[in-house]
């Protein structure tokens, strides 16, 4: 049976997105200093990098994980199969990464949270994103799952499962549903241009979900990058709202670290709740003191917090607070 509790009256959440193998020591610390109630990682740590996941793994901090389509990269497909430099009869790397997370990788699973009073639920893992089910002997020998309809029953027996009436979904790729034009949270950048390429099942288990009574104040998700491969002139739509005061967030802001002249910086996405509502989401970059050193508030939702459907821009205001040097 659901659990209830009082929530925290405010609750910070800290979202990384595509990490493609920018990652180090220096990233845990300054987890640390910005003092995150809950870390929400969302894939591609590297073409099955097993020692970046390691490090994610060994983080002191309530942590939910989702694996993405690079996590899988010489194991999903026949191509990166092909192009693999292991010995796949010797190692499987998916599977290290898998056993690395244990019970933090929430794909087609769910984790709990007690003191946070909410449940995080994972959707498909391994996704490449859009509407044709891809590396099916994949799904089949990992999962059993043979399509679009059985992931999504997948995904809403975890959600059935929950502890929490309060849901936090988490999927590599994002939902279908969130708008078809290049730069939507998980519109088509490349040719032919436009189109949705969310995850049909992902969308299906999130309306189901709220069929039964749960509440998700927030989806989090990646893999399509902010930066778009046909035009630099504008920058992928972060953060779309939808109805149930549901707030979407892609945290694919990539190179997640940059070199600039006044040294390294990091970004992190963070996101607070106030009463189980989602009330602002902005992106930090982080400097090497771990000090936050400028401010892209992509959300603000004000009082009183109330539903308000809406797609916002890549920045809705930037605080600059120094170099941002992104």
């Amino acid at each position: 049976m659901p659990r209830s509790c009082q929530f925290p009256p405010t609750m910070k959440i800290a979202v990384v997105g595509d990490v493609h193998d920018l990652w180090d020591a220096a990233d845990g610390d300054a987890l640390a200093e910005l003092g995150a109630d809950l870390l929400l990682l969302v894939g591609d740590f590297g073409n099955e990098a097993v020692e970046v996941v390691r490090a994610i793994a060994a983080l002191d901090i309530p942590k939910a994980v989702i694996l993405g389509n690079h996590d899988a990269w010489y194991s999903a497909s026949e191509w990166g199969m092909r192009q693999c430099p292991y010995n796949r009869t010797q190692e499987d790397r998916v599977q290290q990464q898998l056993d690395l997370l244990g019970g933090t990788h929430v794909g087609y699973g769910k984790l709990d949270f007690p003191s946070l009073n909410l449940t995080v639920v994972g959707a498909r893992p391994f996704s490449w994103g859009g509407s044709v089910w891809k590396n099916v002997e994949f799904y089949q020998q990992r999962y059993g799952i043979g399509g679009f309809e059985e992931s999504t029953a997948c995904i809403l027996n975890a959600a059935q499962r929950a502890h929490h009436n309060t849901l936090i979904f988490m999927g590599h790729c994002g939902p279908y549903g969130l708008g078809d034009r290049p730069e939507d949270p998980c519109g088509k950048d490349w040719q032919p241009i436009g189109g949705d390429h969310g995850d049909p099942d992902f969308t299906a288990a999130i309306a189901q979900t709220l069929e039964l009574g749960k509440t998700i104040p927030l989806v989090v998700f990646g893999h399509m990058h902010h930066t778009l491969r046909h035009t630099k002139q504008v920058l992928r739509t972060p953060v779309h709202v939808g109805a149930e005061s549901t707030v979407y967030l892609n945290a694919a802001a990539v190179p997640r670290v940059v070199r600039t002249a006044a040294g390294l910086r990091r970004n992190f996405s963070l996101v607070t709740l106030e009463s189980g509502i989602v009330s602002q989401i902005a992106l930090v970059w982080i400097d090497e003191q771990f000090k936050i050193v400028s401010e892209q508030v992509w959300f603000h939702r004000p009082y009183p917090l109330v539903p308000e459907p809406q797609s916002l821009g890549y920045s809705s205001y930037s605080l600059e607070l120094g170099s941002r040097g992104s």
